[in-house]
């Protein structure tokens, strides 16, 4: 996704409009998701880039979540259609052929996230409840994460978004703000994340992904 980079090599204009629609997709607000979709069309993103968010974030707030935000994204754009708002439709995921292992491709991308290595014995939850680590790699790392209409960075930068405006995920949103950093999102990035969510979302959702990131940061210098 390429677009003019905002002052201060912040966000795109593009990418500032993944944050607010990730937000209000996770939050449930589906008044201000109408106004978010709205403004994610204007600034350029493509139909198929704005239902690529939408269906990515199934995996963190749940299907009831990623299905109210596609309805009500279905009814913005019958209203702009109706307004003879023509929008760019963009390209369709390229379907993957490969025959090689799922899981193996999930691990090998989710190694790619970490930054380490995906090997040895399970720990955690995936020790106790193994399936769940065969549903991580096998469909979101593999199924979802490689689809090719948004890059790595952006899929983290709608994943964070949405962890940042939920409740009681901080454990994952740490895990993702680490995995941000490590495909390419800049601190000036995820300041700038984080100053759209305390301008368009909530101050205290703002707050503890401050200090959040702060302590990944700190880990990381």
């Amino acid at each position: 996704m390429d677009d003019q980079i905002s002052i201060q090599e912040g966000l795109s204009v593009k990418q500032q409009q993944i944050v607010t629609i990730a937000a209000f997709t996770a939050n449930g607000n589906l008044v201000a998701l109408d106004t978010a979709l709205n403004q994610g069309l204007n600034a350029g993103l493509t139909i198929s880039e704005i239902k690529e968010v939408l269906v990515q974030l199934y995996a963190y707030c749940g299907f009831p979540g990623s299905l109210q935000g596609i309805n009500t994204f279905m009814k913005v754009l019958e209203k702009r259609k109706d307004s003879w708002i023509k929008d760019h439709e963009g390209k369709d995921a390229t379907p993957v052929t490969t025959t090689t292992d799922k899981y193996e491709r999930g691990r090998k991308i989710l190694e790619q996230l970490t930054g380490r290595p995906e090997t040895g014995p399970k720990m955690g939850a995936a020790a106790f409840a193994p399936v769940i680590d065969t549903f991580l790699k096998e469909h979101l790392f593999a199924d979802i994460f490689e689809r090719d209409v948004l890059n790595y960075k952006d899929r983290e930068l709608a994943t964070i978004s949405a962890l940042i405006s939920l409740k009681g995920v901080e454990p994952m949103l740490q895990a993702h703000l680490n995995m941000g950093m490590n495909v390419g999102l800049s601190p000036q990035q995820i300041d700038h994340l984080i100053a759209i969510i305390h301008e368009r979302v909530g101050q205290t959702e703002a707050a503890i992904a401050k200090t959040i990131y702060q302590k990944v940061h700190d880990s990381r210098s």
